[in-house]
């Protein structure tokens, strides 16, 4: 079955109109699909929440989400073949209840400059790999979809995901990181990032084993180094 993302408004979508426009293997559809989620997700985390911890051992409930809107704020950048990292890791100065139009207007740079399909062919140089329009979008669906599990266990939400959407976020996780050693690998490339972030931990564990037959939010999550039973 295809999945449904008539109910994504353009505000999240990635094209000049909703994503329901896109072909269904459309990276920009993933992107869009996992943004939508991301925003019903944030609209529902309260400030009493903002200081609790996460998966993401780094953030807390106030700076994941600083670092969500930093995600789409890459994403926009990158598509312009601007530095991704002009963009600071987390979006600071957002009041507490400007979370959600934070990400909407996050959103609309995206949806801006990936209208453009020719984008999809072009080649991007960032400073940990070298990748194409498609296989760049797959990796910022996986990493936005990662993240909203870890703000959903955070904050006791169940978010209604889509498998479709998830598979090709998890093919670009699959892609986009290595299976053992990525720790080393980071350490690879660690001179090759700006002065004040060369000493920042490693952004990633190792994958985490999880039973055959998982569902693939827990597979996604596993292989980016989270444990899908997490518990605050």
């Amino acid at each position: 079955m295809e999945p449904n993302h008539d109910h994504i408004p353009a505000t999240t979508a990635t094209s000049s109109s909703s994503s329901s426009t896109l072909a269904t293997d459309d990276p920009r559809t993933t992107l869009a699909a996992a943004v939508a989620v991301a925003g019903g997700v944030i609209a529902a985390t309260t400030p009493d929440q903002f200081d609790l911890p996460t998966p993401c051992t780094d953030f807390d409930v106030r700076t994941l989400l600083g670092h969500l809107v930093a995600v789409l704020g890459r994403v926009a950048v990158v598509g312009r073949h601007e530095p991704a990292l002009s963009v600071p890791s987390i979006v600071t100065g957002i009041a507490d209840d400007g979370w959600s139009s934070a990400w909407q207007d996050a959103a609309h740079g995206v949806q801006a400059v990936w209208q453009d399909a020719a984008l999809l062919d072009d080649t991007f140089v960032l400073p940990w790999a070298t990748k194409s329009g498609v296989d760049l979008l797959l990796g910022y669906a996986s990493e936005v979809s990662v993240h909203t599990w870890d703000l959903a266990k955070a904050t006791g939400q169940s978010p209604a995901w889509d498998d479709e959407v998830l598979e090709a976020a998890y093919t670009g996780a699959l892609a986009a990181l290595p299976p053992r050693d990525r720790r080393l690998g980071f350490e690879a490339i660690r001179a090759q990032l700006p002065p004040q972030l060369r000493d920042v931990p490693p952004p990633f564990g190792e994958p985490i084993a999880v039973p055959e037959g998982s569902p693939v939010i827990d597979r996604l999550v596993a292989w980016n180094g989270r444990a899908p039973g997490w518990q605050p």
